[in-house]
């Protein structure tokens, strides 16, 4: 059903379209160009069309990025970040940390060749040095972690109780704590961190960011940042 949806696109003019799980992989097939970035993690969650041809983007890790920037003031140049998981958001995130100046990314995944996998395209794709860590055991962060992400979807609702296995008082008020988990905005694991005097970041800004980055590609407008926070923010407040 991928197949003639993206022909319609074309036949109907169409600017584009956001897509998601089960279709950013195969949706690679039918695009006539795909950006850098999305080249790198391998998956597409936006397509735009320009003069007729069918762009791939993918606007998770920039939408992650913006968020860190703008709602954070953290600028990943520079500095060591921590990524627990190594799926489809981790991989998003860690290649625009990466491309954006990062000093080095610590990959910390249960499975090692998913892990592994992620930190060599980033240590032989860019400029970055990567770090695989084979998450068996509770976590110790190293001391120069700058940022921290969860990437995982440990603390999604309902199972809100839940929450990655680390070292919780390895956290320190120097680190920005991130989880790109949206609902509930504050999970445990981001409950934790703050009571640590770490600057944290939900994963509200990363939803509406990936959104506003593709309105921005196809209209060539502004999104309305703040309404569509709010929005989203009224639906995930229970």
């Amino acid at each position: 059903a991928l197949k003639p949806a993206m022909a319609g696109l074309r036949a109907f003019n169409m600017k584009g379209i956001n897509l998601t799980i089960p279709h950013k992989i195969e949706v690679l097939n039918y695009l006539d160009e795909i950006a850098p970035d999305a080249q790198l993690m391998g998956a597409v969650n936006t397509v735009r069309v320009e003069n007729g041809k069918l762009i791939g983007e993918n606007t998770d890790g920039k939408g992650f990025l913006r968020s860190l920037r703008d709602d954070a003031g953290m600028d990943p140049s520079g500095n060591h970040v921590v990524i627990l998981g190594a799926g489809g958001a981790a991989r998003a995130i860690a290649v625009e940390l990466a491309l954006a100046g990062a000093e080095q990314i610590t990959i910390v995944n249960r499975t090692a060749d998913r892990g592994g996998a992620l930190a060599d395209l980033i240590n032989q794709k860019t400029n970055v040095k990567a770090i695989f860590h084979h998450w068996t055991d509770v976590y110790a962060l190293p001391g120069i972690t700058d940022i921290l992400v969860n990437a995982t979807s440990i603390g999604l609702f309902p199972d809100v109780e839940a929450k990655p296995n680390i070292q919780y008082d390895t956290i320190t008020s120097q680190m920005v704590v991130c989880d790109v988990i949206p609902n509930p905005p504050r999970t445990l694991f981001l409950a934790e961190a703050e009571g640590r005097g770490a600057n944290t970041l939900d994963g509200l800004g990363m939803l509406v960011y990936q959104g506003a980055i593709g309105f921005e590609m196809w209209t060539g407008q502004k999104a309305p940042v703040a309404a569509m926070h709010q929005a989203l923010a009224n639906v995930f407040d229970r």
